[in-house]
């Protein structure tokens, strides 16, 4: 069993989602929030908390990369964000290329018929599935393409 946790880390909150113990497809279950953008210790506790319950083996962390591929500030501070997940958790955290997530998450919520004022609400927790579904279907071709690759062998 293989449980994979996504995130999509925020200056107030963090969208939490996981995947089924099979690591096929991403629930979103929290969003974390906090008042402060550098009061991490209680963001930090809940996930370690989230992680034991749900039996996370592997974190993936959006990375906001800028649209021309290059690295600014919110970047900068996933990077830290996922250097302080690896010591307080001890699992690897992998970065996932999010840009665009936050667009589809809106752009789902809207055809959901969520009215605008309430969108905010879940829009880091649909973010973090879009980031978390992105890098289990990545990871799930890969492994059809290797077992593809050893079916031809024979």
């Amino acid at each position: 069993m293989i449980r994979v946790m996504g995130l999509d880390f925020g200056s107030k909150t963090v969208g939490v989602a996981v995947s089924d113990p099979l690591g096929l497809t991403a629930q979103g279950i929290e969003i974390i929030r906090r008042t402060q953008e550098n009061k991490l210790r209680r963001t930090l506790a809940r996930i370690e908390e989230l992680v034991a319950q749900y039996e996370v083996t592997e974190i993936v962390l959006g990375y906001p990369k800028n649209m021309n591929n290059t690295i600014g500030e919110r970047a900068e501070k996933s990077l830290e964000f996922r250097d302080m997940l690896q010591r307080r958790t001890g699992l690897p955290v992998v970065m996932w290329d999010e840009r665009l997530t936050t667009v589809a998450a809106n752009r789902t919520l809207m055809e959901s018929g969520v009215r605008r004022e309430h969108r905010k609400e879940y829009v880091d927790m649909i973010a973090a599935v879009y980031i978390l579904q992105g890098y289990l279907d990545c990871k799930g071709n890969a492994v059809h393409s290797e077992e593809a690759k050893s079916v031809e062998d024979l």
